[in-house]
């Protein structure tokens, strides 16, 4: 089989502006599957960080919430009937909610998502959390997320420089006095973490004792699905029992498929692959039909049209791989620029970077099958 590599070599490369527009047409499709793949992998993981970073076992929620940025309250009093269980070690209620952060800097306000804990326990694995959760026993005062966006203000800088800075949270003064990071999500844009006191003090309309999340951690060696299991029999049937990575999946599946954005991105992939099909498929019937006499010669000495098949495949495999690298290159370019525009984590890993490769590939082979049935009119004695 490699020996017949030289011929598919020798025709795509007869003709250096076809192969051009060819190879830019496949990198051009492979661009857009990345981006699309990127945007939808970096929608799915941004919104999960906060629970992943939980620390905790178990996870209570109200059966009515969708999502973080769809929470519906419910009585801490089902947490705290969870202790009845030998094995719970301690529950822990988290407020949350979105209000306004007026920028210090230029007075224009823009939605933020604060959370409220007791800053006797650090709930999060956070870089920046456990050094600063004792300035948040003080009043008014929050953590911000120092990878938020630029629209908050310079707040990340001039802390670093020592200055003392205040702002104004739903018409309330509060001191940044520490950061944390988080990072912006599809669902917010910028982050606070301040006490659960600090929080009912800034959403006066909240009661006491509706929380958002209910955190629970065990003992060493308990079972959490054993647990879960136990809590929603024992438990009443309001509240949602999940372990943290059915929390992280009931997450990702409301933006997979409550929402329009997950199908725009994978149908976004999908036209990318579409598109890249078509436009293989008319290189390589062009580059049949300008062979069709070599190709029907070829028949009539002895060739199957198997053999002709294989040399097309092969176009089209050579295709695929040239193709598919100034795509992966330049799709690099534009990750780093869309993360340093949009703060979301769009990254390149290897599980995508061979899921497009594949794409890529199939979708050469399935132009090459389609151009290849051009072959069958190429019949000797019509030709000469």
């Amino acid at each position: 089989m490699t020996r017949k590599i030289p011929l598919s070599w020798l025709q795509l490369t007869r003709e250096k502006t076809r192969l051009a527009v060819a190879l830019a047409g496949i990198a051009f499709a492979d661009i857009l599957m990345f981006m699309q793949i990127g945007f939808r992998d970096a929608l799915y993981y941004s919104n999960v960080r906060l629970h992943s970073s939980l620390k905790g076992d178990i996870v209570l929620i109200n059966k009515q919430s969708n999502a973080v940025l769809a929470m519906e309250t419910f009585s801490q009093r089902r947490l705290y009937k969870a202790l009845e269980l030998q094995a719970v070690k301690s529950v822990h209620p988290i407020y949350l909610d979105y209000t306004s952060w007026r920028n210090p800097v230029t007075g224009r306000p823009r939605s933020i998502l604060i959370f409220g804990i007791n800053p006797e326990d650090n709930l999060f694995d956070l870089p920046g959390v456990q050094e600063n959760l004792s300035r948040l026993k003080l009043p008014d005062v929050v953590l911000f997320d120092r990878s938020s966006r630029q629209e908050y203000g310079p707040i990340a800088a001039e802390l670093d420089q020592g200055k003392t800075l205040t702002a104004e949270v739903r018409r309330r003064r509060v001191r940044v006095e520490g950061l944390f990071t988080l990072g912006a999500s599809f669902g917010a844009d910028g982050n606070l973490i301040t006490s659960d006191i600090n929080f009912l003090r800034i959403f006066t309309d909240r009661q006491r004792g509706l929380i958002d999340i209910g955190l629970i951690r065990l003992n060493p060696g308990a079972n959490p699905s054993v647990v879960v299991q136990q809590l929603r029999n024992y438990l009443p049937q309001d509240i949602n029992v999940l372990t943290k990575q059915e929390f992280i999946d009931f997450e990702r599946n409301y933006w997979a498929s409550s929402t329009a954005i997950g199908f725009i991105f994978t149908l976004g992939t999908i036209m990318g692959f579409i598109v890249g099909t078509v436009i293989v498929y008319q290189i390589l019937y062009t580059e049949v039909s300008d062979h069709l006499s070599e190709y029907a010669t070829l028949k009539a000495i002895g060739y199957t049209q198997q053999y002709l098949l294989i040399v097309i495949l092969q176009e089209a495999l050579l295709l695929a791989c040239l193709g598919y690298i100034p795509g992966w290159i330049f799709s690099m370019l534009m990750y780093s620029r869309a993360r340093e525009a949009t703060l979301l984590p769009v990254f390149m890993s290897f599980e995508r970077a061979l899921t497009v490769l594949i794409l890529t590939i199939i979708m050469c082979f399935v132009s090459g099958v389609i151009a290849v049935r051009k072959l069958r009119s190429a019949d000797p004695a019509d030709i000469f």
